[in-house]
């Protein structure tokens, strides 16, 4: 199915056009001519719309190690009643430690909006939003394991090489502007997450479907986006020279390579790179946004401060033509980040704290800009936390069941699907799996997960392999 009608797409191209020759003969003119000719070569076979969309962008914030449920949406009184008790779960140890006692919630639990949601303590901001929250309260992994559980989520595959979501809607449906990668990565500030830049890889997928990384809270967010100023031969003039020529090189060479897809790839990079130096700077610049809006992403506090620098950037990106951003939130390692293997009881107040405002704000602010009705915000993990006690007050990896989240265009909110046992151990009703939310999130965008594939090594690939399904029961 088509996206567009011919109609519209001779107005966009036109529109492009003139851009173009208001840009005269600078480098930014070179790099958009450059893509023009590009993205007639490289339109993906399976790619466009199949059905209307409710959504054209996305944001997902991720939380890095395994977010615990029965501590943050999914309130389990039996826990608070078996406490200290020593109930046979059938395993003879955990992922890395032994079967300890029943442990309740060392945090209060309320019911909160018009739909009674329950939420732990940890998210007195987050706590707010509930009723433009749908909730998957009973979701699988099929390991408990990071590196696995990580790509699993992100990419549909327990092993490393393969698209993930962000490279597979880029793929999918291309680029909403020429000024800006189509799917960008905000990593946390302190470090990347389990698997590096695995999880956000581009796999098999041609290469101009990866994400591009910008470090929203680092002096040089963009590295090498500009010159440094110890090259005093870098000024606008030599750029412009330098640029031209290597345009005739490389489109030469080009010619030489037409099948080459890592060499197109190459060559859209450098011409969004281009691009970038005029966009990338006001867009990264904050100077226009009001006090009010910093102070509700929490930028006035040093603790919620980087979180939300990259919440609001991803509301700046989506809001300027970028399809997909991915905000993480942990690092990779044994602290830092949601894996709250030793103490529960102080491990998640201090990583919860860091981006329950900034998500609050992120949600107050699309809806206030009009923005919410076509931004789709999903929150999600890897998987969930064991019921029971890992050292003193610490719980393990459980892949039995966690909970993610959506919230905004083609959403229902207020609603919830699934349930889990009594113990938040595993699920007990309305299952669903990473599959299910990425089909949903593909079908939101107007996309049917069956039939975005990709041919590679003689098998049409998808980003939900083989399973997959939309979960209606959450969507209006």
């Amino acid at each position: 199915m088509q996206r567009q009608t011919c109609h519209s797409l001779f107005n966009r191209e036109q529109d492009r056009r003139r851009y173009l020759q208001t840009l005269g003969g600078g480098f930014g003119g070179l790099a958009l001519a450059g893509l023009l000719s590009a993205e007639e070569k490289t339109k993906p076979p399976s790619s466009g719309l199949h059905h209307p969309p409710r959504a054209s962008r996305v944001i997902q914030l991720f939380m890095n190690g395994g977010a615990s449920p029965m501590d943050t949406f999914d309130f389990k009184p039996e826990l608070a009643k078996r406490h200290g008790e020593s109930i046979d779960f059938g395993l003879s140890a955990a992922v890395t430690s032994p079967v300890g006692t029943i442990m309740k919630s060392p945090f209060g639990f309320k019911q909160y909006g018009e739909c009674g949601r329950w939420v732990s303590e940890v998210f007195p901001s987050l706590s707010t939003q509930v009723d433009k929250m749908a909730f998957l309260m009973a979701t699988q992994s099929q390991t408990n394991v990071h590196g696995p559980a990580s790509y699993l989520a992100n990419t549909g595959f327990l092993m490393p090489g393969f698209p993930c979501l962000g490279a597979w809607i880029s793929y999918g449906l291309g680029r909403m502007t020429d000024e800006l990668p189509t799917f960008v990565v905000l990593p946390d500030s302190r470090g990347l997450p389990y698997n590096n830049t695995g999880n956000f890889s581009a796999g098999f997928l041609p290469a101009a479907h990866g994400s591009t990384l910008i470090r929203a809270n680092a002096d040089r967010p963009v590295p090498f986006l500009q010159a440094s100023k110890e090259f005093e031969f870098a000024h606008p003039e030599s750029e412009r020279a330098g640029l031209k020529l290597l345009e005739k090189l490389n489109r030469g060479h080009l010619e030489k390579h037409d099948s080459d897809p890592v060499l197109k790839a190459r060559l859209e990079s450098f011409e969004l790179a281009a691009k970038m130096q005029i966009s990338a700077p006001r867009v990264l610049d904050f100077s226009e946004e009001s006090q009010v809006t910093l102070d509700r992403y929490g930028l006035s506090r040093p603790e919620t401060a980087d979180f939300g620098k990259n919440c609001l950037l991803a509301r700046r990106l989506v809001e300027q033509g970028v399809r997909f951003v991915q905000v993480w939130s942990g690092m990779g390692g044994a602290k830092n980040n949601w894996d709250n293997h030793t103490d529960i009881h102080n491990e998640l107040p201090f990583i919860a704290n860091s981006v329950d405002q900034p998500i609050a704000g992120l949600l107050e602010d699309l809806e206030d800009r009009g923005l919410l009705e076509e931004t789709l915000v999903v929150w999600t993990t890897e998987f969930g936390r064991m019921p029971f006690t890992q050292g003193a007050t610490g719980r393990d990896h459980n892949g039995g069941t966690y909970v993610s989240w959506l919230a905004g265009a083609g959403v229902r909110g207020g609603t919830a699907y699934g349930q889990s046992d009594d113990f938040a151990y595993q699920t007990a009703a309305d299952a669903t799996t990473g599959y299910d939310l990425n089909a949903t999130i593909l079908h939101l965008l107007g996309i049917d997960h069956e039939r975005l594939t990709f041919r590679h090594n003689g098998l049409d690939r998808r980003l939900t392999d083989v399973h997959g399904r939309v979960v209606h029961e959450v969507l209006v």
